[in-house]
């Protein structure tokens, strides 16, 4: 079977795409995947590192308001599709899924004009614009939160790749506070805005680190690639780094993760029992709140608003949570159970048989 995946931009978007390609090829090794990107994603380093083919369209934003560049999207829309539509003619995939993002509409029009079937996969609680576009055409409609509302949703939960997923953190923190150089009999904290960083995080974590060294905190800080940490912060008990590749060893050696409400975020820190600190992002439909709300309710994690976080706020409140073993053991506990670990192998499983179906209508003809 040949599966292509269209999806990209950031690790929201990269992130279950590989964690679905894993999945597949784990649940049937024969199974050829191709992956489908623009070239300013981060895709053009993750997925080819992964071991996975990459093909890339131009991308297609979608504006938020009436402008210039809304003018623009029909044309860039139509060669958009007919480059997607030479990528399905070469790969000849069985299914094609889509993750949303700039990539997904092209793909979903090519996969709809050469009559393929479409799976769709929908990461927020509440629903960007490709796949409410996507989920009229979708066969089988994904999602990561049992609430989001898109026509004909089947809740899997977010493929996370197995090395989170199957995370130890109490096993692996001796070995991850050795990667970054970090004490493993001190708690500590991990700050994080996802792929793109949060300047504004930055700025406000790294300008309390007096007050979090001076409670025995220290900090591992993935500031992205838009920085704002302060360097001057930086030393033994306070490392920054822009990127982390092995985030699940971010993961162990963390006791407490204040970061963006992003889908990955959110389900990922649940997964593996981190609490949290959650902070949406103060633009877009709001979808990052939504994330959070399930965590939150169940005691997993706190919600704070973007306007909240400030240096001072940090350094009384941040402390004194980071410190607090037994309260931190109860929202572990309230995380963990909350989330699929296995809904990679849920979806690789539904696009399996969405292929399989097609495969047995057409007697597997390409």
């Amino acid at each position: 079977m040949r599966v292509l995946l269209a999806g990209g931009g950031t690790a929201g978007h990269t992130s279950p795409l590989l964690a679905t390609a894993d999945a597949l090829r784990r649940l049937d090794p024969a199974t050829e995947v191709t992956c489908l990107g623009t070239p300013r994603g981060l895709e053009t380093r993750v997925v080819p590192e992964a071991g996975y083919p990459l093909e890339l369209v131009p991308p297609v934003p979608l504006p938020r308001r009436p402008g210039a560049d809304l003018l623009r999207v029909p044309g860039r829309l139509r060669g958009a599709v007919t480059e997607t539509l030479a990528v399905l003619d070469r790969v000849r995939p069985d299914v094609v899924v889509g993750y949303g993002g700039y990539v997904s509409v092209p793909a979903y029009l090519a996969a709809r004009r050469r009559h393929l079937p479409i799976a769709l996969h929908e990461q927020n609680a509440l629903p960007g614009v490709a796949n409410r576009l996507g989920a009229r055409v979708a066969a089988r409609v994904a999602v990561s939160f049992p609430d989001t509302p898109l026509r004909g949703a089947e809740y899997v939960g977010l493929p996370i790749r197995r090395m989170i997923s199957q995370l130890d953190r109490a096993a692996s923190r001796a070995e991850a506070c050795a990667a970054f150089g970090l004490d493993p009999a001190r708690p500590t904290l991990l700050v994080t805005g996802g792929s793109q960083g949060a300047t504004r995080l930055n700025q406000a974590v790294s300008a309390a680190a007096p007050a979090l060294a001076a409670a025995g905190v220290q900090v591992l800080h993935v500031q992205g690639k838009h920085g704002g940490a302060d360097p001057a912060a930086a030393g033994s008990s306070y490392v920054i780094v822009d990127y982390v590749d092995r985030m699940d060893l971010a993961y162990a050696a963390a006791d407490l993760v204040l970061c963006r409400a992003g889908a990955n975020s959110v389900v990922e820190a649940a997964a593996t029992g981190l609490p949290a600190i959650l902070v949406p992002l103060p633009i877009g439909n709001g979808e990052q709140a939504q994330n959070a709300r399930p965590v939150v309710d169940a005691g997993g994690a706190l919600l704070v608003d973007d306007a909240a976080v400030t240096p001072d706020w940090v350094a009384a409140t941040v402390p004194g949570l980071a410190t607090d073993a037994p309260r931190l053991q109860r929202m572990s506990a309230a995380a963990v159970a909350l989330v699929p670990r296995d809904a990679d192998e849920r979806l690789a499983r539904l696009v399996l048989e969405l292929g399989a179906t097609r495969r047995d209508r057409t007697g597997g003809a390409r």
